[in-house]
């Protein structure tokens, strides 16, 4: 039996998918970007018996979060809500770690997701990921050739005097979905970015 640690029983990989509703035909298609489901991955790097998953549920909300910077009192065409949740077991431990994040940013291309989350709840091993942005890249290849891409893993940075340490993530930054789904299925529903509103 496995071992959990922190909030929740039910393990993300357990998550079911949401899935996109279509419309109907000729309609216009005004709905927002979202990306919704839940898988394990395989590492194409480092190979072990570990289990990690994603479970999202995310949708654009544009111009939803006001930044008070000089163009950014609308907010941005990228902004989002939603939230994702991560578990990583460790088989050497038979513990299952466990984060979640809300999402603050999604940018969606055909078949292409990638988003951003600020971490909001962490177990004891994953603290120094409380409030942290981490992001995540995802393509939706169909059943059976879905990938994943995350930043903890895949990225670094330097300082000014060239000291390398983690990156800082801007919103709606990734890398590109580098990891395969072997377990479940992501859906990414795409919308184009659209324009500020209008003053009346």
């Amino acid at each position: 039996m496995r071992k959990t640690f922190g909030w929740g029983t039910a393990a993300a990989a357990t998550m079911v998918a949401v899935a996109a509703v279509a419309a109907p035909a000729g309609a216009a298609d005004d709905r927002p970007a979202r990306v919704t489901g839940s898988a394990e991955f395989a590492l194409p790097y480092g190979e072990d018996g570990d289990v990690r998953s994603f479970a999202f549920d995310a949708r654009s909300e544009p111009y939803s979060r006001p930044i008070p910077l000089p163009g950014g009192e609308k907010g941005s065409p990228a902004d989002a809500t939603g939230t994702v949740r991560v578990a990583h077991w460790l088989a050497t431990d038979n513990i299952t770690v466990r984060f979640e994040a809300a999402v603050d940013c999604m940018i969606t291309s055909p078949g292409h997701a990638t988003l951003t989350a600020i971490v909001t709840r962490a177990d004891e091993e994953a603290r120094d990921f409380l409030g942290k942005r981490v992001g995540f890249s995802v393509q939706d290849g169909g059943r059976g050739r879905d990938r994943v891409g995350f930043t903890w893993s895949a990225s670094a940075d330097q300082n000014e005097a060239g000291q390398w340490g983690p990156s800082r993530i801007g919103t709606c930054l990734a890398p590109a979905a580098f990891a395969t789904v072997t377990r479940g299925n992501y859906t990414v529903r795409h919308a184009e970015l659209t324009a500020p509103p209008t003053d009346n």
